[in-house]
Protein backbone atom coordinates (compact mmCIF):
# COMPACT_ATOMS: atom_id res chain seq x y z
CA UNK A 1 0.00 0.00 0.00
CA UNK A 2 1.26 3.47 -0.83
CA UNK A 3 0.44 7.03 0.13
CA UNK A 4 0.22 9.53 -2.71
CA UNK A 5 0.72 13.27 -3.06
CA UNK A 6 -0.03 15.52 -5.99
CA UNK A 7 2.02 18.66 -6.56
CA UNK A 8 1.43 21.16 -9.35
CA UNK A 9 2.21 24.62 -10.65
CA UNK A 10 -0.39 27.33 -10.43
CA UNK A 11 -2.44 29.40 -8.06
CA UNK A 12 -3.39 27.78 -4.79
CA UNK A 13 -7.08 26.85 -5.03
CA UNK A 14 -9.44 28.66 -2.68
CA UNK A 15 -10.74 25.46 -1.08
CA UNK A 16 -10.03 21.77 -0.68
CA UNK A 17 -12.95 21.01 -3.00
CA UNK A 18 -11.58 23.31 -5.71
CA UNK A 19 -8.16 21.69 -5.30
CA UNK A 20 -9.66 18.25 -5.79
CA UNK A 21 -11.36 19.38 -8.99
CA UNK A 22 -8.13 20.97 -10.24
CA UNK A 23 -6.18 17.81 -9.49
CA UNK A 24 -8.64 15.65 -11.40
CA UNK A 25 -8.49 17.98 -14.40
CA UNK A 26 -4.68 17.95 -14.37
CA UNK A 27 -4.58 14.18 -13.93
CA UNK A 28 -6.91 13.63 -16.88
CA UNK A 29 -4.96 16.03 -19.06
CA UNK A 30 -1.40 15.01 -18.20
CA UNK A 31 -1.47 11.46 -16.85
CA UNK A 32 -4.37 9.75 -18.60
CA UNK A 33 -2.97 10.48 -22.03
CA UNK A 34 -0.97 8.53 -24.55
CA UNK A 35 1.60 11.31 -25.04
CA UNK A 36 3.25 12.30 -21.80
CA UNK A 37 4.93 15.68 -21.67
CA UNK A 38 8.29 16.21 -20.01
CA UNK A 39 8.06 17.93 -16.65
CA UNK A 40 8.23 21.70 -16.49
CA UNK A 41 11.38 23.22 -15.02
CA UNK A 42 9.73 23.94 -11.65
CA UNK A 43 8.30 20.44 -11.32
CA UNK A 44 11.61 18.93 -12.37
CA UNK A 45 13.43 21.07 -9.77
CA UNK A 46 10.97 19.87 -7.11
CA UNK A 47 11.48 16.23 -8.10
CA UNK A 48 15.25 16.65 -8.00
CA UNK A 49 15.01 18.23 -4.52
CA UNK A 50 13.03 15.18 -3.35
CA UNK A 51 15.72 12.93 -4.81
CA UNK A 52 18.55 14.99 -3.31
CA UNK A 53 17.36 13.99 0.14
CA UNK A 54 16.05 10.50 -0.65
CA UNK A 55 17.37 8.71 -3.76
CA UNK A 56 15.26 6.41 -5.89
CA UNK A 57 14.52 2.94 -4.64
CA UNK A 58 16.89 0.35 -5.98
CA UNK A 59 16.68 -3.41 -6.21
CA UNK A 60 20.48 -3.61 -6.26
CA UNK A 61 21.20 -2.09 -2.88
CA UNK A 62 19.62 -1.34 0.44
CA UNK A 63 18.62 2.26 1.02
CA UNK A 64 16.11 4.11 3.10
CA UNK A 65 14.22 5.56 0.18
CA UNK A 66 10.58 6.32 1.04
CA UNK A 67 9.48 6.25 -2.60
CA UNK A 68 7.47 3.29 -3.80
CA UNK A 69 8.19 3.83 -7.49
CA UNK A 70 11.29 4.38 -9.57
CA UNK A 71 12.41 6.42 -11.21
CA UNK A 72 10.62 9.05 -9.16
CA UNK A 73 11.18 11.63 -11.90
CA UNK A 74 8.98 9.44 -14.10
CA UNK A 75 6.01 10.55 -11.98
CA UNK A 76 6.49 14.17 -13.11
CA UNK A 77 4.67 15.20 -16.26
CA UNK A 78 4.08 18.73 -17.50
CA UNK A 79 3.12 20.93 -14.53
CA UNK A 80 2.08 17.97 -12.35
CA UNK A 81 3.82 15.41 -10.19
CA UNK A 82 1.70 12.64 -8.69
CA UNK A 83 3.88 10.30 -6.71
CA UNK A 84 3.64 7.45 -4.18
CA UNK A 85 5.57 6.83 -1.01
CA UNK A 86 5.64 3.85 1.33
CA UNK A 87 2.79 3.84 3.82
CA UNK A 88 5.02 3.14 6.80
CA UNK A 89 6.75 6.51 6.41
CA UNK A 90 3.91 8.62 5.04
CA UNK A 91 3.46 10.92 8.05
CA UNK A 92 7.08 12.05 8.10
CA UNK A 93 7.71 12.12 4.35
CA UNK A 94 4.41 13.64 3.22
CA UNK A 95 4.80 16.53 5.69
CA UNK A 96 8.32 17.20 4.46
CA UNK A 97 7.33 16.87 0.77
CA UNK A 98 4.38 19.24 1.28
CA UNK A 99 6.61 21.84 2.96
CA UNK A 100 9.14 21.43 0.15
CA UNK A 101 6.40 22.02 -2.42
CA UNK A 102 5.47 25.27 -0.67
CA UNK A 103 9.14 26.33 -0.70
CA UNK A 104 9.12 25.77 -4.47
CA UNK A 105 5.93 27.83 -4.86
CA UNK A 106 3.88 24.76 -5.81
CA UNK A 107 0.46 23.52 -4.74
CA UNK A 108 0.31 20.27 -2.75
CA UNK A 109 -2.84 18.13 -2.64
CA UNK A 110 -3.32 15.10 -0.41
CA UNK A 111 -5.82 12.79 -2.15
CA UNK A 112 -6.15 10.49 0.88
CA UNK A 113 -7.40 13.34 3.06
CA UNK A 114 -8.91 15.39 0.19
CA UNK A 115 -7.03 18.41 1.54
CA UNK A 116 -4.52 20.99 0.48
CA UNK A 117 -1.20 20.82 2.29
CA UNK A 118 0.53 22.28 4.20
Amino acid sequence: MSYDLAVWEGERPASDEAAGEKFLALYERYVETSELEPPTERIRAYAMALLDRYPDISADEENDSPWSTAPLLGEAVGPLMYFPMVWSRCVEISAWAADLAAEHGLVCWDPQASKLRP
